[in-house]
């Protein structure tokens, strides 16, 4: 998460002058804060987090202090393939967060039935994704999703518009989970080779490889 810091420096005789400050880490807008507040000169400090919400020093000290618990600077990958001849997909996902002072790294893929095409493959592995999510406890946090389905994310994004009934579902279906984990969802679409990881866990889920494997990065 990051934050901006925003005051007001005060002059004698004027109302003082407006400054805010770039968007920063926590303890950076915690450091900067406390120099502000020693300068004397600072008048209505606050604190400002990707999520909208306001905070002043004091919360904001004891807010970080719960965050560490907390997964949070979220990226995912995601994949799906798909199975013409057995209608069945694989799922891949790859979720990188800290918690604490460490990184972490979640490799999961799964197997599903009764599926119609690749591009519905797509949707379902993002909201594989988004339970895993659930799972760590992630929630009110900005999360960047990364893709090689440029028609899902464009579609989420709202610059593209779905003719299909099926997928409209899933769209809702996603929808619906970020707004109840409170997620501020940043979507990116890249390209098919950067994307190698989610890539293989569908290809072995389809091959009836079940992966769930998490591990501390160093």
């Amino acid at each position: 998460m990051k934050y901006k810091i925003e005051w007001t420096y005060k002059l004698k005789g004027s109302e003082g002058i407006y400054f805010t400050s770039d968007w920063i880490d926590a303890e950076a807008a915690i450091s900067g804060g406390e120099e502000i507040e020693k300068s004397g000169k600072a008048s209505e400090l606050s604190f400002f987090d990707e999520m909208g919400q306001s905070w002043s020093l004091k919360e904001m000290k004891k807010l970080t202090v719960e965050i560490e618990e907390d997964p949070h600077e979220v990226m995912v990958y995601f994949d799906g393939g798909f199975n013409i001849s057995t209608s069945q997909a694989g799922l891949g996902a790859v979720v990188y967060f800290r918690q604490g002072k460490k990184k972490f790294r979640l490799r999961a893929n799964e197997l599903i039935d009764e599926m119609d095409s690749n591009n519905e493959a797509e949707y379902a592995a993002l909201y594989y994704a988004l339970n895993l999510l659930e799972e760590l406890g992630v929630h009110q946090v900005p999360c960047d999703f990364k893709g090689d389905s440029q028609g899902v994310l464009k579609q989420l994004e709202g610059e593209w518009p779905c003719y299909e009934d099926n997928l409209n579902r899933w769209l809702d279906r996603i929808e619906e989970k970020i707004k109840s984990l409170g997620l501020k969802p940043r979507y990116q679409s890249i390209p098919r080779n950067e994307n190698k990881e989610a890539d293989k866990l569908a290809s072995q889920a389809l091959e009836g490889k079940a992966i769930f494997s998490k591990m501390q990065l160093i």
